[in-house]
């Protein structure tokens, strides 16, 4: 029995000694990776943080772009328009009167020199009158201004109408000057 007893207490030493010092530690195993966990969040939320002020940053200068653009595309139409002028009808007719002449000359002129340009003629009328006749009425205003630009070397290409009739006027009152102001083709640059 001396015997067994040995062999069984050499035994349980040798597997107590495999027990401690042949198995892994389990806590070492596990921290290192926690702490690349640790390690690896606060960069994914840098890397996020970053990517973010990265797209914000992105929005900002696409939506400046588009401000300057539009900008550009104003002051382009606003020297486009500089050389155009509106003419002025007498009631209830749509023929180019004399004193208009000159300036749908100068009109013409400006279109010429600037052959890129296009230009929309819109016929307005005064408050007196049917919409129905009135819209008509500035369709023939524009119509006129059309065929006098024509007349004078300006491509009928180029030159789009519209009648607005006595919905767009520049003055409110109810006296002769008033209309008078109100009774006009604008010519217009176009896009």
């Amino acid at each position: 029995m001396k015997r067994t007893t040995v062999v069984l207490l050499m035994l349980v030493l040798v597997l107590s000694v495999f027990a401690f010092y042949g198995c892994p530690k389990s806590a070492d195993v596990s921290s290192a990776p926690e702490a690349q966990k640790v390690e690896q969040a606060p960069a994914a939320a840098a890397d996020a943080a970053k990517a973010a002020e990265e797209k914000k940053a992105a929005e900002e200068a696409a939506a400046a772009k588009a401000a300057a653009e539009e900008r550009a595309a104003k002051e382009r139409a606003a020297k486009e328009t500089m050389g155009l002028q509106p003419i002025y009808f007498d009631f209830d007719k749509s023929f180019v009167r004399d004193d208009a002449k000159g300036v749908m000359k100068a009109n013409a002129e400006w279109l010429k020199a600037n052959p890129k340009a296009k230009v929309r003629i819109e016929g307005n009328c005064d408050e007196r009158g049917t919409i129905e006749y009135n819209q008509a009425l500035g369709q023939r205003r524009a119509a006129s201004a059309k065929k006098y630009l024509t007349d004078m070397g300006v491509s009928g290409k180029r030159i789009s109408l519209i009648s607005y009739g006595k919905e767009k006027p520049v003055c409110k009152e109810s006296s002769e000057d008033c209309w008078q102001k109100n009774r006009r083709a604008d010519l217009v640059a176009a896009e």
